[in-house]
């Protein structure tokens, strides 16, 4: 049996899947037309985030019967077309669970203390130290939207900092909360409070633009956000006024609404942080989405044993 894997994939899958006797043909990078052409060979195609898997190459799988998504994120897979096809989607929910954590707080620690601005500055011959002034994130409250893997990590790295955390996650049971010593609440009560602002949802029609300019007006001016989860989540626009009009004190991303953020005008802005999705860029998480993915696959394909699919019932 063929399997191709067309985004980037660690060592340690691709030899775990020819060590279970599988073909594994690596096309990095291909392009839709290309990948239409080539998939009716295939009983599995591997992703990452690079990849978009539409209803056209879907449907040109003829003998598919497994999308893998190295990593959790599965909005470049039309989950819909595939579930119509009796295609499994599967995701690999707990591999960069750790990374994106780090990476989150990470972020937020970087806007607190200006630390990109004040490298840049440095590099630059300047020695401008009260332009770059900070704040503690001790004592602070961050709220966090999506208390999920992600959301929970994130919670225990924030308590060690000494902040509150507080979250609004309308799925997750009052006890799990209880379990982290956070408190749960509505998102106006939420959105009231917050020092900081964090997002670990992933992009649905329910959540896509959740943070927009009447959220925002409800904020302290003060208020720090971060969004490492899904660009979209947080509307891109009403963050970019928000901070001209000093309505927001600063912004650190990892995703973007339109994928990369070239030409975006928060690119002209002090007040900003971007990163180009480094939250699961780690060495460890890397290969374990890998390893992950390739031994969900060997399962569902010798085995019959489906893990962590994401179709539509």
């Amino acid at each position: 049996m063929k399997i191709l894997i067309t985004d980037p994939l660690a060592k340690e899958g691709i030899d775990k899947l020819r060590g279970e006797g599988f073909e594994v043909n690596e096309q990095i990078g291909i392009g839709e037309e290309k990948l239409v052409n080539i998939i009716p060979s295939y009983v599995a195609l591997i992703v990452r985030s690079g990849t978009k898997v539409t209803e056209k190459v879907i449907n040109a799988g003829s003998n598919l019967k497994i999308i893998g998504r190295a990593g959790t994120g599965v909005d470049n897979v039309d989950v819909n077309a595939a579930t119509r096809k009796g295609i499994i989607v599967m995701n690999t929910p707990d591999g960069n669970t750790i990374s994106v954590a780090e990476h989150t707080i990470s972020m937020m620690l970087a806007l607190s203390r200006n630390i990109p601005q004040a490298h840049l500055s440095l590099q630059k011959g300047q020695w401008n130290r009260g332009k770059f002034m900070g704040t503690q994130v001790y004592g602070k409250i961050l709220g966090i939207i999506g208390l999920g893997r992600i959301g929970s990590e994130v919670a225990k790295r924030a308590k060690g900092l000494g902040m509150k955390v507080i979250a609004y996650d309308p799925f997750i049971p009052r006890k799990r909360a209880e379990e982290l010593k956070v408190n749960l609440c509505e998102l106006k009560e939420l959105l009231l409070q917050v020092d900081y602002l964090t997002v670990h949802t992933p992009l649905t029609p329910q959540t896509k633009n959740l943070i927009g300019d009447k959220e925002i007006r409800l904020m302290k001016k003060s208020v720090r956000i971060i969004n490492c989860a899904r660009g979209g989540i947080i509307e891109e626009n009403s963050l970019y006024q928000a901070l001209k009009e000093g309505r927001v004190r600063g912004v650190a991303l990892d995703v973007f609404e339109n994928g990369k953020p070239f030409g975006s005008p928060l690119m002209e802005l002090d007040s900003v942080v971007l990163t180009p999705h480094l939250g699961a860029s780690t060495e460890e998480a890397q290969r374990k989405v890998a390893v992950d993915i390739a031994c969900q696959i060997v399962d569902a394909l010798k085995w019959n044993k489906v893990r962590n699919a994401v179709n539509n019932i």
